[in-house]
């Protein structure tokens, strides 16, 4: 047995069976009532045949006037159990782990979507122009989306997902509650990095009240913002010693927001070592010395060789893989212990010449090269949601984001419950 194919107990009990994780990656498939569709169950089918051990969910949003994208699902009250039960059904064929990923976006609501999102404070996203002016939220507004939170998990775990995940990084809600330059509160909310991580703590409080001690609940966590005076590796490092006195099972290691986009490989990090594989292993090991809490760490891993030596290391105990899934979805190749490297097609990707592309000095033209690309994979999450073979060969960035474009844009005309 290789150590990839080991399985890993959890606090709470729980078997993890290897120690892959996919890691949550936003879908964009839910119907007009922003419930799980058909193309759900096909999609996670496909990676639980695949052989990762622990499938994430890509957001599943808390409040459906808020939404990370068009065509996320959302729970509140509005119903589809019977949907949520096949996704499960679907996701957990092969015996492996399926976990709801739950999340706000805060800030970080498009305009098309919500012109007024909610937001710690109101500092407004800058970034083409594609996000409102948030407006700060009230103690009436922070006490509900806590109990939204907890609401979410608890139907996760009735209608049959083996565990949660509640997102806590990449500039979110929760991310921006911990970062001091997107939260400018001076009340209990605010203020020193304790008050901060207030909103995190109380949402697993909650959350464990609702699932109980034998359910998995994991919390993904920048290492840091990567922006100066943002949310940083020392402030991680205390935050990941509280998250375990809070008992949760699980803490994923990623960094960046839509504005320092690390999430991406956009970071001083990713040009270093191991030919910009696992560009948070670094930051992982501060932590690691700092916790004892089982740690998954996802962001560039590529080959075989590196997922073996990191885990070989100590440096984590699970490896998060996102967009090699998107077109490579079956790992048991990986798992036998075969030579695996994934191709890295986002180095192949750009909107246009240097200048326009991924190594431009401009942020905000960086970040529309980078979220093509991203499009780019979501593209063949459609292809795998729709029984399609992914097609690598159409790399024209510029047609497939004004595509994307045009899909949100539509489904947000059509969907059920525009507010």
């Amino acid at each position: 047995m290789t150590i990839l194919n080991t399985p890993l107990t959890l606090p709470c009990g729980a078997i993890l069976p290897n120690r892959l994780l996919k890691s949550a990656m936003t879908e964009g498939l839910a119907d007009a009532h922003d419930r799980a569709t058909e193309q759900h169950n096909t999609l996670y089918r496909c990676w639980s045949r695949g052989g990762t051990g622990t499938l994430v969910t890509g957001n599943v949003m808390v409040d459906r006037r808020f939404l990370e994208r068009p065509g996320n699902v959302v729970i509140d009250n509005n119903g589809g159990l019977d949907a949520l039960r096949n996704w499960a059904k679907a996701g957990t064929e092969a015996g492996n782990h399926l976990w709801m990923q739950i999340n706000h976006p805060g800030r970080q609501c498009q305009k098309l979507v919500a012109a007024r999102p909610l937001a710690p404070s109101e500092v407004k996203l800058k970034l083409a122009g594609l996000f409102g002016q948030p407006r700060a939220m009230t103690a009436d507004d922070i006490d509900n989306t806590l109990s939204r939170y907890a609401h979410v998990a608890g139907v996760a775990k009735q209608t049959g997902f083996t565990g949660v995940q509640i997102h806590a990084a990449h500039g979110y809600l929760i991310s921006q509650f911990l970062s001091p330059i997107a939260n400018r509160r001076s009340d209990a909310w605010g203020g020193n990095l304790e008050n901060r991580a207030r909103f995190l703590l109380e949402a697993v409080r909650r959350t464990r009240d609702v699932v109980g001690t034998d359910f998995p609940i994991s919390v993904k966590l920048n290492s840091a913002d990567f922006s100066q005076g943002g949310f940083s590796l020392d402030e991680s490092t205390q935050v990941a010693r509280w998250l375990e006195q809070t008992g949760i099972d699980l803490l994923e290691i990623s960094g960046g927001t839509y504005e320092q986009l690390a999430l991406m490989g956009d970071t001083p990090a990713a040009s270093a070592s191991q030919a910009r594989e696992a560009y948070f292993l670094s930051y992982a090991k501060e932590i690691r010395s700092a916790t004892s809490l089982p740690l998954a760490v996802t962001g560039g891993f590529r080959s075989s060789n590196t997922m073996h030596a990191a885990l070989a290391d100590n440096a984590l105990d699970v490896i998060g893989l996102g967009r090699p899934l998107c077109t490579q979805p079956n790992v048991h190749e990986l798992l036998n212990g075969e030579d695996v490297t994934f191709t890295p097609w986002e180095k192949r990707l750009r909107l246009g010449p240097g200048w326009l592309g991924p190594t431009s000095s401009n942020r905000q033209i960086r970040a529309l090269n980078f979220g093509a690309a991203t499009q780019w994979y979501y593209r063949h999450i459609v292809d795998l949601a729709n029984h399609r073979q992914p097609d690598t060969g159409d790399k024209n960035l510029l047609r497939i984001f004004a595509r994307h474009r045009r899909a949100e844009m539509a489904f947000v005309k059509n969907r059920a419950f525009n507010v």
